[in-house]
């Protein structure tokens, strides 16, 4: 295989004028380029990755780290990165949870070794990350993009919806409906944006004169092996409801798959509403209707900002999202 020196020998010049004509850097004489193109094209030589690196001194290359890979929820948002990256002449390496510390450790273990890796930037989907942890990166905080949180001193680089207007806009549909014996299956307690739907989940319920206390909820882990075992906890409980909430699409679908077991009708007997409108929620029998929460454009977003800052774009960024629900089968009225 054909090296850069041997371009450069073929074509009678330097090593570094070589290296300027193939990185599109510096001043070259357009017959000293006509050179060196023969005899690249004469060579076949294609420079690798590792090269390219060296000589535009950037791996051309964003990190992305996710707290699991598992599930139906982070696929589609990497496949969208990924293809976003490929578009502009980038690659991407990911990054998860791994080993026996809490998520917090996990992440930052995560982090660093994509920086090791010569990341030029980073984006992370975790909620379990404080400030203090970002700001020990040093100057390479500047590069990271943080998806789904909301931290104050680092407001331009997230990207993020406002949980508490969707666990409102959820509380709202099934009040709509006349939907007043509610249960919650919930995410991760820990979860910042679990708590700020739940909170504004509760909040709506308050308004309209429901005891809160009374609600029954438990936390399902934001995995359908949780939401099955708390479905199945919650009809063992012998609470009255006839709807129930949960904190997103995965564990909504382990929820429906305890009430089929168990012979529970959705949503003749129960409604059920979930959170995400992922690609799942399309379909589960009965779909889904789900709050729908924009994170690809969101993620999409945050890339553009993160690629504007680590390589000099003007990609558009938008931070406002439109949070709705997407009706479908799972939820029905009790109006007459």
């Amino acid at each position: 295989m054909a090296t850069i020196k041997d371009v450069a020998r073929l074509a009678g010049v330097g090593l570094g004028t070589a290296s300027r004509v193939i990185s599109g850097k510096g001043s070259v004489s357009q017959s000293t380029q006509d050179k060196v193109r023969k005899a690249i094209e004469e060579l076949e030589f294609r420079p690798s990755h590792a090269a390219r690196s060296l000589l535009s001194g950037s791996s051309q290359m964003i990190g992305v780290y996710i707290p699991y890979l598992a599930g139906t929820f982070y696929t589609p948002i990497l496949q969208s990165i990924y293809t976003a990256l490929r578009e502009a002449g980038l690659n991407m390496v990911v990054a998860f949870g791994v080993g026996d510390g809490d998520a917090r450790n996990q992440a930052i273990d995560g982090l660093n070794f994509l920086i090791e890796r010569g990341s030029d930037g980073l984006i992370v989907m975790s909620t379990a990350m404080e400030e203090e942890d970002f700001a020990a990166l040093g100057p390479f905080q500047s590069r990271v993009v943080v998806i789904n949180q909301d931290l104050p001193g680092m407001a331009p680089q997230c990207f993020t919806v406002d949980h508490d207007a969707g666990g409102r806009l959820a509380a709202r549909t099934l009040l709509a409906q006349g939907h007043r014996k509610i249960a919650v299956i919930a995410g991760r307690a820990a979860a910042a944006d679990n708590q700020q739907r739940i909170a504004g989940f509760m909040a709506e319920l308050e308004a309209v004169g429901i005891d809160t206390s009374t609600v029954w909820m438990a936390d399902g882990e934001f995995t359908p092996e949780g939401g099955f075992a708390r479905a199945d906890e919650l009809l063992k409980s012998g609470a009255e409801f006839t709807a129930v909430f949960c904190a997103n699409d995965e564990m909504a679908v382990g929820a429906l798959s305890l009430f089929q077991k168990q012979g529970v009708k959705v949503p003749e007997q129960v409604s059920v509403l979930s959170y995400d409108d992922t690609h799942s929620a399309e379909f589960t029998a009965p779909q889904l209707t789900s709050v729908h929460i924009p994170w690809s454009e969101m993620t999409l977003n945050g890339l553009n900002y993160l690629l504007n800052h680590c390589y000099g774009l003007k990609r558009p960024v938008t931070r406002e999202y439109q949070l709705h629900v997407t009706e479908r089968a799972s939820l029905a009225s009790l109006k007459q």
